[in-house]
């Protein structure tokens, strides 16, 4: 009777223990969220001051939890081109950046092996009539909450668990907010063909693009899983005690930021938790973010990563029809 006693404490802590960490990442989810899509970065378009200083925020993390830089540097510059009428701008070729940073991983082999974790930080700003704004008569702020400020909050909660790790995964992994995703994943683009490392040493590309607007079914879908050896069981048994509901698709890669890693035969994984009528309008704000569930996304994820880049066998891609 007391052994059973004891067992029952011992679950009733870590049950505890489980809801206080939930709690804690919720609360930075939001913290993140809130400072990334407030008026004062007017909706995060490239070549804005808005975007640059959303830049600086995701910078400052990458810092505090320990990513080593490329080059020198947590930026990856690039230009793009603005059509006229988006954001009240002329047309015009525009600075922004991509910025990255990685963990080297703790095998003395499979450091070398890389896998990406990202989420973009750029949205439409004021919007316009030639922006994918789905309200294009009006100039207001798109502050996009769920999209993307939510990618990136759950980005930053991953990292700094990651970085609480004592014994860091086996594979290393580059951490990456992309710019210039709404205008055609040019962001990931830039980077794919811009990559610090040999292309032949990315495995897998985790990507999330709207994760803050969880269901009350608690669905977390996902397109790609089927894309390297074992996915699919691997996100389906991650399913237990996550909290979660996980729709899990072999193939159905999508239309983020990952597309643009699996055109290159990379294998890749798209998270998000649905579309909803805000999507690409002034009213994806945060009052209509469910922190709590972008918790439960972010531990689901980083669960993901840190398996994957502790993965036995070998990560191979697997084209998906």
């Amino acid at each position: 009777m007391q052994t059973l006693k004891y067992l029952f404490l011992s679950i009733l802590f870590f049950g505890i223990q489980a809801n206080a960490q939930n709690k804690d990442i919720s609360k930075t989810f939001y913290k993140h969220d809130k400072y990334l899509s407030s008026d004062k970065l007017e909706g995060r378009f490239p070549g804005t001051k808005g975007n640059n200083e959303a830049a600086v925020y995701i910078q400052k993390y990458f810092k505090k939890y320990g990513l080593k830089e490329f080059n020198n540097s947590y930026y990856q510059p690039f230009k793009l081109f603005v059509k006229e009428g988006i954001n009240k701008m002329k047309s015009d070729s525009v600075a922004t950046q991509n910025v990255f940073g990685y963990i080297e991983g703790s095998d003395p082999n499979l450091k070398n092996e890389y896998i990406v974790i990202g989420a973009h930080y750029d949205h439409w700003g004021w919007g316009g009539p030639n922006s994918g704004s789905k309200k294009k008569e009006a100039f207001a702020i798109h502050n996009g909450a769920d999209d993307n400020a939510s990618g990136v909050s759950a980005l930053l909660c991953i990292l700094e668990e990651v970085s609480k790790m004592k014994v860091k995964p086996k594979r290393s992994i580059i951490f990456i907010s992309f710019s210039g995703e709404e205008e055609g994943l040019l962001g990931s683009k830039y980077f794919i063909n811009h990559l610090p490392i040999p292309k032949e040493n990315v495995k897998v590309m985790l990507n999330m693009d709207m994760v803050g607007r969880l269901n009350d079914k608690k669905e977390l879908y996902m397109g790609g899983a089927g894309t390297f050896p074992n996915g699919v069981e691997l996100m389906k048994k991650l399913q237990e005690n996550s909290g979660l509901n996980p729709v899990v698709h072999a193939g159905d890669v999508g239309g983020s930021d990952h597309v643009s890693f699996y055109k290159e035969s990379i294998s890749a994984v798209g998270f998000h938790t649905g579309g909803h009528p805000q999507y690409h309008t002034p009213d994806d704000d945060i009052d209509l973010i469910n922190s709590d569930g972008g918790a439960l996304v972010a531990k689901y994820i980083y669960n993901a990563l840190t398996q994957i880049a502790n993965y036995e066998e070998a990560l191979i891609f697997i084209k998906q029809n």
